[in-house]
Formats: C-alpha cells, sequence, structure tokens
C-alpha cells in the first residue's frame, strides 16, 4: 500500500522483499494503482507462482455482480489467474458481517472459490473485539487479519483463540499503527534498551504465536528489519522479557495514579465515548513519549468512517456513569478532558480512505 509511485518502485521492494525471505504480499484494489504496480512488477521480476502467497482484498458491502467483476479486475491487474487469499476488507461493522455470511458477500465468497478463483476467504478488521470473535466463531474464515500491537493488546485473547483454531492470524501495522515504532522517541529507546522497540514488538507478536507480521515498505531499504528478524521466533528470551518488565515499569512511573490499566470496566459509556482507547494514547503520550503518534491517531477520530472511533475525548458528557465501575477509582472524566487537550490538533488525512 505504499510501494504506489510506480512498478518500478513496486518492483524494487517486491525484489528486496524475496531477497529478505518474505513469501507473502498482501494489496488491494483500495490502495490507489498497488495492484496494478504489483502486477507489472511480478511480470518483470518473472518470479515462479510458486515462490509467493498473494493476497488481496475487496471491501464489504457489493452486490454479487459487482464483486464478481472487482475480483476479476484485480486479478487482471494482478497478472494472476488465481489468488491463494481473499479477504473482506475491513468487516468493521455488523452489517457487513451479515453480508460476508448471508447476503451477497457469502455468495460471492462461495462463487470465487468454486471458480477456483481464490484458495482461502478470510478478513480484515478494525472493528470490535465481540463483532471480530463472532466472525472468527462463524467457521467461514480460513485467516484474519487484526490490529495485534506491543502497545495495543486488547485482541491478542482473539488472535489466540483463532490460532487455537486453525485460523491464520496476520497482526496489521506492527510498526506504523503499533506506535510509530521505526521513529521512537528518547524515551521509549531508553525504555526498550537493549533492543529497539520495533525490534521487541516484533518480537513479543511472534512469542504470542502470530502468523505473519506485515512490514509496510515504501522502498527496499525498509526491508532492512525483516532481514535483521530473520530465524527470530521461538519464545521470548529472558532478556527479551525483562526488558519488556522494564518497559513496562518506565510506563507505570511516568502515568503515576492516573495510568489506564485497560481492563474496560467503565464501559458502556453512556454518551458512546471509547474510553479505553483513548486513555490508551493518554498511556502512550505521557507514559512513553509517544506524543506525535498519540495526537494522528487522536486527530483522525471521527474522520476516517468506520475505520476508527467516532467520538473523541470532547464528547465526554461528564455524567460519571464510569467512575464507580473503574477498579483503580481513576477520574476518568477529568482524564478524557486532559487527553483531547495534550492531543487535539489540526486533523491531518489518512493515507487511503
Amino acid at each position: 500500500m505504499r510501494a504506489v509511485d510506480s512498478a518500478a518502485q513496486m518492483g524494487a521492494v517486491v525484489e528486496a522483499a524475496l531477497a529478505a525471505g518474505i513469501n507473502h504480499l498482501e494489496t488491494a484494489p483500495a490502495y490507489g494503482p498497488a495492484e496494478a504496480h504489483l502486477g507489472a512488477a511480478l511480470r518483470q521480476l518473472a518470479i515462479p507462482r510458486e515462490r509467493l502467497l498473494l493476497t488481496s482484498k475487496l471491501l464489504p458491502g457489493v452486490d454479487l455482480a459487482t464483486g464478481q467483476a472487482q475480483l476479476q479486475s484485480s486479478l487482471q491487474r494482478l497478472g494472476l489467474a488465481r489468488l491463494d487469499n481473499l479477504a473482506v476488507h475491513g468487516l468493521n461493522r455488523p452489517e457487513h458481517l451479515e453480508w460476508a455470511l448471508q447476503g451477497d458477500g457469502a455468495a460471492l465468497l462461495r462463487w470465487a472459490q468454486a471458480e477456483g478463483l481464490v484458495g482461502q476467504v478470510g478478513f480484515s478488521s478494525h472493528g470490535s473485539t465481540d463483532l471480530i470473535e463472532r466472525a472468527l466463531a462463524s467457521g467461514r474464515f480460513g485467516f484474519c487479519s487484526l490490529h495485534l500491537h506491543l502497545f495495543d493488546q486488547e485482541r491478542l485473547p482473539l488472535a489466540r483463540q483463532a490460532l487455537a483454531a486453525g485460523i491464520g492470524v496476520m497482526a496489521i501495522s506492527p510498526a506504523d499503527k503499533g506506535g510509530r515504532l521505526y521513529d521512537p522517541p528518547p524515551e521509549l529507546v531508553e525504555d526498550c534498551a537493549p533492543f529497539t522497540p520495533l525490534q521487541l514488538a516484533y518480537r513479543f507478536l511472534l512469542d504470542a504465536g502470530v502468523s505473519t507480521l506485515t512490514l509496510g515498505a515504501a522502498r527496499p531499504e525498509d526491508l532492512a528489519w525483516a532481514v535483521a528478524l530473520a530465524g527470530a521466533d521461538g519464545p521470548l528470551s529472558a532478556v527479551e522479557k525483562q526488558a519488556l518488565a522494564r518497559l513496562a515499569e518506565a510506563g507505570r512511573r511516568r502515568l503515576g495514579a492516573g495510568a489506564c490499566g485497560q481492563c474496560r470496566a467503565c464501559l458502556p459509556c453512556p454518551s458512546g465515548v471509547p474510553i479505553p482507547a483513548l486513555l490508551r494514547l493518554r498511556n502512550l503520550a505521557l507514559g512513553h513519549g509517544m506524543t506525535p503518534f498519540a495526537s494522528e491517531r487522536y486527530n483522525l477520530i471521527g474522520r476516517a468512517g468506520h475505520w476508527w472511533e467516532a467520538l473523541d475525548a470532547s464528547a465526554c458528557q461528564q455524567c460519571g456513569a464510569c467512575l464507580p465501575r473503574c477498579p483503580h477509582g481513576l477520574p476518568i472524566p477529568d482524564l478524557l478532558a486532559a487527553t483531547h487537550q495534550l492531543l487535539a490538533a489540526p486533523p491531518r488525512r489518512r493515507l487511503w480512505g
């Protein structure tokens, strides 16, 4: 989704990916010219088909005929007769799940597999844990792509549930949406020593058993992490565990009594405020110096449709319903107001959408 300036740029990234040992490429029609550039790169590099696993995605909600045409167009752009994986791109709302399981989406996925155009079908989701759990329990999907991050562990139980059921799990953007870990602040570098933040975050996910870790590369040099992490699977070492413990302790120390433990006991909010998600951003900004990332994410709220939260902390009505629920006695309305003051800024455009 990032190497989209030209087919030459995409080709250089794909060639570097193969040299680094990567064999899974994921794209989507929603990523501008990415499919066309990837198809041109694959033809130019003449990569044997069996060397690669290729995934593309389709947005939910289309009728059967439109979805069939979109899939055929994807295959044509990629120069392929068959995708290894087809994902529902952004299974984020209940109506998306209904579409995939019972509506035209269900017919589309059945047709794609019956025609031999795709191998397995799966989904990516930025939705609620309840929605993802229902999707996994449906038995329809062979893989899922989820937000799984060292600094956002809410969906890790779902990932473990999926893995136990034989469902493949891909972590969405551990480096970027996981905290812009390729450009860490000094506090975070210090907290993760002797490892880099990105190295520790990837090792954390590998230890959790996550099947695939994505590297959103725009340049060949962006794949240096894949080379550095080659063979870095297996359980965490004692030194890595110690580093993770120091990282957590450093965050708690800086946050003091205002640290949100992300237990979610405060929900549901009568005003619909996503309290844990907002206080997690506060945790990152004050606990680890990750204010630029936290502010970037905060200011996408309400501007990214169903891909991110709809309400920021300014929607808090100070009703106090959350106060008796918090096991730590946090002054949640005050913390939300402070979070808004800390992070609110002129919004930036999303990369896609």
